[in-house]
Order: structure tokens, then sequence, then C-alpha cells
């Protein structure tokens, strides 16, 4: 009975976590069946984003903190996808106005959405971090992670070789967090896997409703290929040392500030 209670209320706090993923695959399901005339899906996709967005700041459900962070997510994300439709290694069939070289904006919030799920349940869950490596490793290790997924197009793809890198930094690193009374952990490591892991559910969903297509899905769906659960794995892997380091940044300057003002 305390293994299910926890596990109710993980459950609970996890799908709360999720609102803003779970709006956007609710969009992308109402949307493929739905249209408006005169406004195209993408455009469409790109109001109920923006709108959903303003909805969440102004209910405190996201802090003006929380958005911030997950305006730098969209900006990142809307690098990658500029990139990589470029490359041709996936692509957005339907038109749209608000399309920039082939990639629709609405896209961006697609990689927001992962960062607000990580800011989310970093509050809901009281998340803490012991054994964090030191700074400049972990956001070198980072920006290697996200540089390789442009360079492995004209050089070699070392993703399996910042994976080993990632266990080896990263190896006594455990993550924390508060369910209900009780204080759990688990290896980051772990943390990032599962998260990827999921993520490559729902991207099978997302291109399931026509949200984008991979090569292999442009004469009808098919399965997204297992091996995009280690680019997730990374990616995650980027989001959550910004989201630790912004979380860092932030506590140093309030510690510093918390002592301007206590009289000696």
């Amino acid at each position: 009975m305390r293994a299910f209670r926890l596990l109710l209320h993980f459950g609970y706090q996890e799908a709360m976590s999720c609102i803003f993923p779970v709006f956007i695959f609710a969009a992308l399901a109402v949307s493929k069946f739905v249209s408006i005339p005169g406004l195209a899906r993408y455009d469409l996709l790109l109001l109920l984003c923006l709108l959903f967005q303003v909805v969440m700041v102004k209910s405190r459900l996201e802090t003006k903190d929380e958005l911030k962070v997950i305006t730098v997510f969209h900006l990142i994300g809307l690098a990658l996808e500029l990139f990589k439709v470029h490359m041709g290694s996936w692509g957005y069939p339907e038109p749209a106005v608000s399309k920039v070289y082939g990639v629709p904006l609405y896209s961006g919030f697609m990689y927001a959405s992962v960062a607000s799920y990580l800011c989310q349940a970093w509050r809901r869950l009281d998340v803490g971090l012991s054994a964090w490596p030191n700074q400049w490793l972990a956001v070198c290790l980072g920006a290697a992670v996200y540089l390789n997924f442009f360079t492995h197009h004209f050089l070699w793809d070392v993703r399996w070789v910042l994976t080993v890198a990632i266990f080896i930094v990263f190896w006594r690193t455990r993550v924390h967090f508060q369910v209900a009374e009780e204080r759990l952990w688990m290896p980051l490591p772990l943390a990032f896997f599962l998260i990827g892991f999921f993520i490559w559910i729902a991207e099978n969903i997302a291109t399931f409703f026509g949200a984008w297509y991979y090569p292999n899905q442009r004469d009808g769906w098919d399965i997204v290929h297992i091996s995009k659960i280690s680019s997730w794995f990374l990616l995650v892997i980027v989001s959550f040392i910004i989201v630790a380091q912004l979380k860092h940044v932030k506590s140093r300057a309030a510690g510093q500030k918390s002592n301007k003002q206590t009289p000696v």
C-alpha cells in the first residue's frame, strides 16, 4: 500500500508537470481532424501554443523565471530544427505562413515543452542534486553534445564517445526528489534515460499525428527508429544541464542578496 500510494502521488506530480506537452499532443490530434478555413494547421498550432503559454503564466502554473528558461529552449530548438530540416533529417510537409526555411515556428514549442516539464517537475518534486560535477566540465560536456547534433553531418558522429563520457562524469551524481513524505533518489544517468525513453514514445505519437515526418515515414506512418532514444537521451542531458546551471545561478544570487540584507 505504501508503494502504491507513493506511485499515485508521483504519477500525479508527473502528470501535472506534463501539462504543456499534453496540450501540444491534444492540439496535434485535434488539428489533424479539425481545420479552420483560411488558417493553415501549423499556423493554428503556433497560435494555440502562444495562447496556452500565456495561460500557463497568468494562472501561475509557470513562473516568469520558468518562462525565461522555456524561451531559451525554444530558440535552441528552432536553431536545431532549421539545421536538421535543411540537412534532410526530417521535414514538415504542410504549408504555413509561419514557416521559416521549411520549419514552422510552432516546432520550437515542442522543445520548450521539454523544458517546461523539467522546470515543473523540479519545483513540484523539490528536486535536488548531490555530487554534481565541476560546473565547467558539465557545461562543456553539454555544449559538446549539442554541437555533435550539427557536426556529425560533416565529421565523425561521436555520440557514443559522449555517452561514455556522460556516464563517467555523472557516475556519482544522484537526483533526489520528494514523493509525499518520502525523500527518494536515483542515479542521474538513469533519469536521463527514462526521460529520453518517454520522449521517444511521445515522438511516435507526434509523428502519427503529422507533427513532422522522418524519411522512412514519407509514404505512411512507421515507428520511429529505436536509435532515436539515444538522441533524446543526449538532448535531455543538454536540457537538464542548462536548467541545473540556471537553478544554481539563481540560488547563488539569492544567497548573495540575503547576505547583503543581513545586518552585521
